[in-house]
């Protein structure tokens, strides 16, 4: 990270900024906003560091730094043209100003006109990569249904299918907007939605991309791959490391920490106490509930498997895996304390076998299959539907947006 970097992130210290960025757009948009080296280096940070890093980088505004692109002002402005649709700047504005107005409202904060700036550039973007690839969707499957058609009819077809989906609209998401919104009127619905950055319009608009899309995937993908047994037996064999297990066992355990008593005679005094009670008794769980004095007392003393090599006590470790199962050890002392434990199961370590493990593979290789068909499907249609953009950077294959459309107001 270069010294200007490090030394925004140590000054920042305006949490507004933090919200203007959604956590699922986040790694779409980070590849093109950030230095290539620092997105790299990136995908070793855990989620939550990459997250800070990145929305303190892409938010707040560099003294003197320019956007790449200017958003327009005209609400009006073709912001993207996606085959045959375009994409207004006020698709995506009340989405926006309404992420804004929440954001400050719960901060408390002003934005400075630099900060106001970013945030909608930001926003516009992250909001238009999703945008045009909803449209892209659904002129994928436009033209699959009607191929070569005459511009009439296509016209007419794509007019019927989303009329079907304005009634699905209406059957379906509407009473859940209803439910979620706590109201079963509709113009008070509009109102709620429009509070939100959107409308009844606008949502329904999105259900109809969203819709023709899941159908245009769904025709391209299929959702129950065979697998065969021979590609199952393939995955296993190329990936042993991956059903390695290694020893482990599980146990029950009373403990006496030395701590919690005047002597270490007074504590093995109590530990000798609790193994009769519970060799005689015959339920050392029910004794470790109710006097045991490790972590695992008021579970029963009961250790789910654990990895050998995992524990603290080297004593009680060498003890767990070498006595016989399901018989009380005697007492057990290492540093901490005082220990009885009754092994009740052991694995030694190995391969899990083919047996155990196909339904696993199958299920893992069906799911490999998905998605390598999905992404073919989406890599097809990149190909088949031209895409202009204000972002061309944010969609593979979308060539920047001619002059003549992106200076019309």
């Amino acid at each position: 990270m270069d010294r200007a970097a490090s030394t925004r992130l140590r000054n920042y210290d305006n949490p507004v900024a933090l919200a203007f960025v959604d956590f699922a757009n986040l790694q779409a948009t980070a590849s093109t906003i950030l230095p290539i080296h620092l997105y790299s280096a990136g995908h070793g940070m855990s989620p939550r560091l990459l997250f800070a890093v990145c929305l303190l980088l892409i938010c707040l505004p560099v003294h003197g730094q320019r956007l790449p692109v200017e958003i327009p002002e005209d609400p009006a402005a073709v912001i993207a043209v996606v085959g045959q649709q375009r994409i207004l700047l006020d698709d995506l504005m009340p989405k926006v100003q309404a992420k804004i107005n929440e954001v400050t409202q719960k901060t408390g904060q002003k934005l400075s006109d630099e900060q106001l700036k970013m945030a909608k550039f930001n926003l516009v973007r992250g909001l238009l990569a999703q945008t045009i690839q909803n449209k892209m969707m659904r002129e994928s499957f436009l033209i699959d249904q009607m191929g070569t058609e005459a511009a009439d009819k296509r016209k007419d077809a794509e007019a019927k299918l989303s009329a079907r989906a304005r009634l699905m609209f209406s059957d379906s998401e509407v009473p859940e907007l209803m439910k979620q919104y706590k109201t079963e009127d509709q113009t008070e619905l509009d109102r709620l939605l429009r509070e939100k950055g959107s409308s009844m319009a606008a949502r329904q608009r999105e259900f109809v991309d969203q819709m023709l899309g899941h159908l245009y995937i769904r025709s391209k993908v299929e959702r129950d791959p065979t697998v065969s047994i021979a590609e199952i037996n393939d995955y296993y064999l190329s990936n042993k490391n991956e059903f390695y297990k290694p020893t482990r066992a599980r146990w029950e355990q009373m403990s006496v920490m030395f701590s919690r008593h005047p002597t270490r005679e007074m504590a093995m005094t109590v530990i000798s106490d609790m193994g009769r009670e519970a060799y005689f008794g015959g339920n050392l769980q029910a004794v470790a509930r109710e006097r045991s004095q490790e972590p695992f007392a008021k579970s029963g003393g009961l250790h789910e498997w654990t990895t050998k090599g995992s524990l603290a006590s080297t004593k009680l470790e060498q003890q767990i895996f070498s006595i016989p199962l399901n018989a009380m050890s005697e007492i057990i002392q290492d540093e901490e304390g005082l220990h009885i434990i009754r092994v009740l199961g052991r694995e030694e370590a190995g391969n899990e076998p083919l047996s155990e493990v196909q339904d696993q593979i199958r299920a893992k290789i069906r799911e490999e299959k998905i998605m390598t068909s999905q992404k073919e499907a989406l890599k097809d249609m990149q190909v088949r539907i031209p895409v202009w953009s204000l972002f061309p950077e944010d969609t593979p294959g979308a060539l920047p947006l001619p002059v003549s459309v992106a200076d019309r107001r």
